[in-house]
């Protein structure tokens, strides 16, 4: 008997630069059955973006009115202009097809996540170190010395965060951080709590 279950929902954070992005792009490209979780924005769509694809773009009094029936499995209003979020049907539409989503989002999102689905398994991406973590931001080079500063900042506190989540991955070398984490997916599909119906299956038989 082949068993069904329903897909994991990764929450990805880290500080900038530390390659977030390329990890979840090469994670799905090795694994066809994971998707990347789309947002929900009040913000104009730019040159190219696709609705449903990079955002689900919504009026002020649409996004309000989703908070209001409970939608969004967090959301946060940005510089006091934009709101962002993450709508839960798409997320939990896709992990009822078998899909594994990712959801990359900063450290207060992902505690807000995880208060509004225990299930999400949070991982934490970082470089080796907090010099090498500024040595990118400056690598970079699309900020000024002051906005690196800034972000630096913003990273030290980010890794206080990390102790909350259920899995660290030092992005070193990029091939070996990807194997980490389809490490970790395989892990949590492994989990008794997440077996319910394999262990139902045996007691049936069993009886």
């Amino acid at each position: 008997m082949k068993e069904q279950r329903n897909g994991l929902l990764l929450v990805v954070s880290g500080p900038a630069g530390v390659g977030k992005g390329t990890l979840d792009k090469a994670l799905m490209e090795r694994n066809n059955r994971i998707k990347m979780s789309v947002s929900a924005t009040t913000r104009a769509p730019r040159p190219g973006e696709v609705e449903g694809v990079h955002y689900f773009f919504k009026t002020e009094e649409e996004f309000k009115a989703m908070v209001d029936q409970g939608e969004f499995l967090e959301y946060m209003h940005v510089f006091g202009s934009n709101y962002y979020g993450t709508p839960r049907s798409f997320v939990e539409q896709h992990l009822a097809n078998g899909y594994d989503v990712i959801l990359e989002i900063d450290v207060q999102g992902a505690m807000k996540v995880k208060q509004a689905f225990p299930d999400a398994v949070l991982i934490f991406i970082t470089a080796p170190s907090m010099s090498e973590i500024k040595s990118r931001l400056i690598g970079r080079g699309t900020e000024s010395m002051e906005q690196v500063e800034k972000r630096f900042a913003t990273a030290f506190e980010e890794v206080k965060m990390i102790p909350r989540y259920d899995y660290v991955i030092v992005n070193d070398v990029v091939d070996k951080a990807v194997h980490h984490m389809e490490a970790i997916l395989e892990a949590e599909r492994c989990r008794v709590s997440r077996s319910s119906d394999l262990i139902e299956s045996f007691m049936e038989i069993g009886r």
